[in-house]
């Protein structure tokens, strides 16, 4: 095919290319969006799984991890960017791994109900996850599912879900949930992740024994898999080689898993190349040791904000300067 059947005009591409919001195919004909901020900054988010598979900061660096290997292709999860875990973090319950959301189609929301609080963005887009027939049978449960991802005017990348109990029948339910947020690395040896140590976390290799981290920072030596528990509301993670600095910040989600799978459980994953693991780690906001309950009409919201900045810029110091407030909001409060 030649260029020109192939390009739109010149200048019609730039303007697409500039647009905050943009509807596109991604792999394999998946439908995904295109979000882009003027100073150039970006994140792409397939609406299988509502999963964000990438975020670039302005000069156009990834920022994400996603495996050469990932199949998009469903049912399988894309191995990598941000995997959302609902209603079942692992196999904390009797569903498949991880849950479902991860590999279901959502919906863009054309007409989400406010925000508390209103956002100047243009780039960012809201998607809808409802329960299918067959989710009521292996998960007897009606929810909505709101989900929001946001570039803000500085790059930073935000995700706010809203989960709301829409049963008629006047049950409870509960769940657990993760971000499994893959960052990319340098290299997994160069990297340090500062704000958990002196807690305690459930060790997943030692059949989530309980433990206190002891040391001053969390490295990388060997296979690491823990789930901290009541972990601060900012964690930073330090990658020496870059001289950059990822720092996480959470509401509403009072655990952070850390995983690195290391060189054999890689070549145990077929959609996970073999020598990946030394340029990602996970650092997933969560909350899995108390599940989060909500009655009908009641609406939880678990907020992940995601900011890179030069390790110079970053003082060490993660006392929260910026705290996201978040709580279970019974249906009457909410505008």
């Amino acid at each position: 095919m030649s260029a020109s059947a192939s390009s739109p005009p010149a200048g019609e591409e730039n303007k697409q290319e500039a647009a905050p919001v943009r509807h596109c195919k991604g792999v394999n004909d998946l439908d995904k969006v295109v979000l882009r901020e003027v100073r150039g900054s970006s994140a792409e988010v397939y609406l299988y799984g509502g999963h964000v598979t990438s975020w670039k900061d302005e000069h156009g660096d990834e920022l994400l991890f996603v495996s050469n290997k990932a199949i998009f292709k469903p049912p399988k999860a894309i191995r990598g960017g941000i995997p959302i875990c609902f209603p079942q973090f692992s196999n904390f319950g009797n569903l498949e791994q991880h849950g479902f959301a991860r590999n279901r189609t959502w919906c863009v929301d054309d007409d989400p109900p406010p925000f508390p609080v209103p956002t100047s963005n243009t780039a960012f887009v809201d998607l809808i996850l409802k329960p299918t027939e067959e989710d009521l049978k292996i998960w007897p449960h009606s929810f909505e599912y709101r989900l929001r991802v946001a570039l803000s005017p500085g790059g930073d990348l935000m995700l706010t879900s809203r989960i709301r109990n829409t049963n008629a029948d006047g049950k409870s339910f509960s769940f657990t949930f993760a971000y499994h947020t893959y960052f990319k690395i340098s290299d997994i040896s160069e990297v340090r992740v500062e704000g958990l140590e002196t807690l305690d976390y459930l060790d997943n290799l030692q059949d989530r024994a309980r433990f206190t981290e002891q040391g001053d920072a969390i490295v990388f030596e060997s296979e690491l898999d823990r789930i901290y528990l009541g972990t601060p509301s900012k964690i930073a993670i330090i990658d020496h080689e870059k001289k950059r600095t990822f720092v996480v910040r959470k509401g509403g989600l009072p655990d952070a898993v850390v995983w690195n799978p290391w060189d054999k459980k890689a070549k145990a994953m077929s959609d996970f190349g073999d020598d990946e693991y030394k340029r990602m780690v996970c650092v997933e906001a969560a909350a899995i040791e108390k599940p989060v309950t909500l009655k009908p009409g009641e609406e939880w919201t678990g907020k992940l904000e995601l900011s890179a900045v030069p390790s110079s810029y970053y003082s060490g110091q993660l006392d929260p300067d910026r705290v996201i407030q978040d709580s279970t909001v019974p249906e009457d409060s909410i505008s």
